[in-house]
C-alpha cells in the first residue's frame, strides 16, 4: 500500500496528519509548480512525502494540485490556491518545484506580499532555484524547516505601456525586451533619464536586473552582475553597429523607449509574458517600489551557481596543471 493510501485511510480520524503537525509548529509551505511531466511527478510525490512525514503545514497552486492527483495523491493533504488572490495569508515559503520559468511565474502569485521564494530545480538549467533534484529537495527543505537559510531582496523592474492588456502583470525580476517580430531591424530610441542617446538599429533592446545578468542579457553579450548590485544592464540584440556595447546605468535611472519598426509587429516581454507594442509608443522602465524576497543558502551561492551551472572558467587545461 502505498504511503499517500495510507493516509487516506487515516485521514477521517486526523490520526496521522495531527502528529505531524505538532511536530514543526505548523510551518506553513505553498507549493506551486505547471504541469510536471511523469518523470517530475514522482519526485513532486517523494518530497510531498517527505513534507508531510516533517509536519509541514501545505498549501498547492491548483495546477500543481491537479497534476498531483492524476499522479495518484488523493485526497490531497492541503488547500489549494488558483492566483495570488487566493493563497493563504500565513505563508512562511512559497516553494517553486521547477525550473527558472516556473520561479519567474512566482512573482505574479507572491507580489508585493514579501512571501519569501525558494525553488527547487525539476527544470533544466535551473539558475534561480535554489536546490538541484538529486534527492527531489529533500535536504534543502529540511535546511529551511530547520532556519538554516537567509532572505535576499531582489529588485524588479516595472514597466509602463499605455496599452498593456490585462493579463501582463508589468514587473520583471529578470528583464523586459523589445525586439522585432519578423526579418528587419528596428530603431530604438532610448532616454535615460530625459537625455537621448544615440539610437540603437538591432534586432531589439534588453533591459536587465542584476538578478537577471545571467539569463538572457548573458545570452546576448551583456555582463554578470553580482545579484545585490544597485544598476540595471541596457543590452542591443544583435546591433547594426558593431562598435554598439552594453551601458550599466544606476537602478534609479528611468529608460524611455520609443520604437521604430516602419509599421511592423514589434514584442514586448515582461520575463516570460508578452504581447505586441505599438510603433511610435513610450514604453517606460524604472525600478519597482517593491522587491522579491529569495530564499538563499550561504554568501558563496551565487558564485557556486556560475561555477556549477555556467561552467565559469572551465578549461580542461587546468587538469592537467599542479599547483
Amino acid at each position: 500500500m502505498s504511503f499517500f493510501a495510507k493516509i487516506g485511510l487515516y485521514q477521517n480520524k486526523f490520526a496521522i496528519f495531527a502528529i505531524c503537525i505538532a511536530k514543526t509548529e505548523n510551518m506553513h509551505f505553498a507549493l506551486y509548480g505547471r504541469n510536471p511531466g511523469p518523470d517530475t511527478a514522482s519526485r513532486m510525490t517523494a518530497l510531498l512525502e517527505h513534507l508531510i512525514i516533517k509536519g509541514v503545514r501545505l498549501s498547492f497552486f491548483s495546477e500543481l494540485a491537479d497534476c498531483l492527483a492524476s499522479a495518484g495523491v488523493r485526497p490531497l493533504p492541503g488547500e489549494v490556491f488558483a492566483s495570488g488572490e487566493d493563497l493563504p495569508a500565513d505563508v512562511d515559503i512559497f516553494l517553486s518545484l521547477g525550473g527558472d520559468g516556473t520561479f519567474l511565474s512566482s512573482l505574479t502569485m507572491v507580489g508585493r506580499r514579501g512571501i519569501p521564494v525558494a525553488g527547487i530545480n525539476f527544470g533544466r538549467l535551473g539558475f534561480l532555484t535554489s536546490a538541484g533534484s538529486g534527492d527531489a529537495g529533500c535536504g534543502i527543505v529540511d535546511r529551511m524547516i530547520e532556519g538554516d537559510y537567509s532572505v535576499r531582496k531582489r529588485s524588479l523592474l516595472e514597466v509602463s505601456y499605455g496599452g498593456l492588456t490585462p493579463d501582463i502583470y508589468p514587473y520583471a525580476l529578470n528583464e523586459i525586451t523589445m525586439q522585432r517580430y519578423g526579418p528587419n531591424m528596428i530603431g530604438i530610441e532610448v532616454s535615460i533619464d530625459g537625455m537621448r542617446i544615440p539610437t540603437y538599429w538591432a534586432d531589439g533592446l534588453l533591459i536587465a536586473t542584476p538578478t537577471g545578468s545571467t539569463a538572457y542579457s548573458l545570452s546576448v553579450g551583456g555582463p554578470v552582475v553580482v545579484p545585490d548590485s544597485s544598476v540595471f544592464i541596457i543590452t542591443p540584440m544583435a546591433p547594426h553597429n558593431l562598435n554598439v556595447r552594453p551601458l550599466i546605468v544606476p537602478d534609479t535611472s528611468e529608460i524611455e523607449v520609443v520604437i521604430r519598426s516602419g509599421g511592423r509587429r514589434t514584442l514586448l516581454s515582461v520575463d516570460n509574458r508578452f504581447m505586441d507594442v505599438a510603433e511610435d509608443r513610450k514604453v517606460t522602465v524604472r525600478k519597482a517600489d517593491f522587491a522579491l524576497s529569495c530564499v538563499t543558502f550561504g554568501q558563496a551561492g551565487f558564485f557556486e551557481a556560475l561555477n556549477e551551472k555556467l561552467l565559469w572558467g572551465e578549461d580542461r587545461r587546468n587538469d592537467r596543471i599542479k599547483y
